[in-house]
């Protein structure tokens, strides 16, 4: 997966990482040893894509310059239990280094 060549895309994939922790807190409901389990991060993850997306939204989100996003520490984590883990990198990825323009 490359990194999104507008803001738009961009956009895009954060909302889509909003759609998938929605699912992921979904299928936890099924099996209650995962929400045990992989809960408390759940839900740290949820408000912090969130945010990023009202901001995106809102006209406040401001681009990294190199930093990481906030969840990062929790991707780096509990990664290998996040079944997007993949598109929170790439979001990550395009925050830190911009659009993929070339």
């Amino acid at each position: 997966m490359k990194r999104p060549q507008t803001v738009d895309e961009y956009v895009d994939l954060v909302h889509q990482a909003v759609y998938e922790i929605d699912e992921f807190r979904t299928s936890m409901e099924y099996e209650p040893e995962n929400a045990e389990m992989y809960g408390p991060f759940v839900e740290h993850l949820d408000g912090m894509l969130r945010k990023l997306y009202d901001d995106m939204i809102g006209g406040r989100y401001e681009w990294g310059f190199g930093e990481d996003l906030p969840y990062m520490s929790l991707v780096v984590k509990y990664g290998r239990f996040i079944p997007f883990q993949r598109l929170l990198l790439v979001i990550n990825e395009t925050h830190k280094g911009g659009l993929d323009v070339d």
